[in-house]
């Protein structure tokens, strides 16, 4: 199963990497990662792979809706396919 995680927020340093380690600690690979800075904002969106995850996909929102909070940032979690669907031109 793959995942779209969604991060928006005041640049600062170390956002790529909180968002990588909680990742890496629950076994979750990163497919694709983009990110640019406009005017002093953050945005980032990653695909990553939940296959070999850890933790189910309620609990990882949870831990980046909380990383989120820490940092003031917005952190998202949602299954590919509701994304595509949100998404959908």
């Amino acid at each position: 199963m793959k995942v779209v995680i969604t991060v928006v927020g005041q640049d600062r340093v170390g956002i790529i990497a909180t968002v990588s380690a909680v990742l890496a600690e629950n076994q979750i690979n990163i497919v694709n990662i983009n990110q640019n800075i406009v005017d002093g904002f953050f945005n980032m969106v990653l695909i990553a792979d939940m296959t070999s995850a850890k933790v189910q996909l309620k609990d990882l929102q949870q831990i980046l809706q909380q990383k989120g909070e820490e940092l003031g940032l917005q952190i998202k979690a949602q299954h590919e396919d509701i994304f595509r669907i949100m998404h959908r031109i």
